[in-house]
């Protein structure tokens, strides 16, 4: 192992840039040269790739979004386009790859290690949405910078007597809502894995009024329902003037926290060691607040589990 790539590819997470510093700080610690490849997928099928030095990285933990750029391929996932990655691949002399995303850009490492590259994969998804890593590169950072946005939300809420949807990203995931739900102190909280009732919503807004209750949060997981009508609906069910606020991909964007930062850098330097070891075909994780890493095809079969207890948690606090 001489020469390794790293990319990142699909949507971008605050901590990318932590876990790339820590790539390529640990392989040339290591004695390797690291090249960096553009723009994911796309920038391999391009050959957008270069040598990436200490200086590459400087100054870089502590910034949001990715240096090295993201896309989507749709090209990559033809045999045409596979075909052109690995020829970019043999031209620049990669070894292995580190790829960092989501269970898309696992899915791509999968099919490049079927044709003989090494490649080991870094979950960096705002999501969550990864049921073999307790946490993902990005989450932490997302669920604060919701929080966040709720207690300034809560505050004109307040001041104006209203409710407020808040509808955050999560795609089929709930955990963004959940988490950040608990920590914001939201009323009501609306996710794909449980069942939904509008009546529930109203009577609990309306049961915080009668208590003399100034505001009310409503945390929605987006792509479940449309956020305007279940506003209107919750105005003529319970009269209670209702906004909606779509965060939207303000939850991608900021310094990512500390903890995103230590996870990142710890995922990043083990990706390294374990194409020393001559591993392939694997991706790391955190498990009890232990590095881990496991077969791509084990992680991308993991089904994720919803923590029932803390949104029972949650509809205790909120009474």
């Amino acid at each position: 192992m001489k020469r390794i790539g790293v990319l990142t590819s699909g949507g971008d997470a605050p901590g990318m840039n932590a876990a790339t510093r820590a790539v390529v700080r640990t392989g040339i610690y290591h004695g390797l040269k690291v090249m960096g490849i553009g723009q994911g997928y796309k920038g391999l099928i391009e050959g957008n790739i270069s040598e990436m030095n200490l200086s590459s990285v400087a100054d870089i933990i502590h910034r949001g979004g990715t240096k090295l750029r993201t896309a989507r391929s749709e090209e990559f996932k033809t045999e045409v386009g596979l075909k052109k990655a690995l020829n970019v691949i043999k031209v620049f002399g990669i070894d292995g790859l580190i790829v960092i995303g989501g269970d898309g850009s696992f899915k791509g490492a999968k099919e490049l290690n079927k044709k003989g590259i090494k490649a080991i994969g870094i979950p960096g998804t705002i999501d969550n949405d990864l049921g073999y890593t307790d946490y993902s590169i990005g989450f932490d950072t997302a669920i604060n910078t919701v929080v966040d946005a709720i207690s300034n939300i809560r505050d004109t809420t307040t001041s104006h007597g209203r409710a407020n949807i808040v509808e955050v990203m999560g795609r089929n995931c709930g955990d963004i809502a959940l988490y950040a739900g608990l920590a914001g102190g939201a009323e009501s909280i609306i996710v794909p894995e449980e069942d939904f009732s509008s009546d529930e919503v109203c009577k609990k807004l309306i049961q915080g009024r009668n208590r003399g209750k100034l505001h009310s949060i409503i945390l929605l997981a987006e792509n479940m329902l449309n956020s305007y009508d279940l506003a209107k609906e919750i105005e003529y069910k319970t009269g209670i003037s209702t906004r909606v606020t779509i965060l939207g991909h303000i939850q991608r964007g900021g310094s990512p926290t500390a903890f995103d930062r230590i996870i990142a850098s710890k995922m990043g330097a083990r990706s390294v060691e374990l194409l020393l070891e001559g591993k392939s075909s694997r991706v790391v994780g955190l498990k009890g607040n232990k590095i881990i890493d496991i077969e791509i095809d084990e992680a991308l079969s993991t089904e994720k589990k919803f923590d029932k207890e803390v949104y029972e948690l949650t509809k205790i606090l909120s009474i």
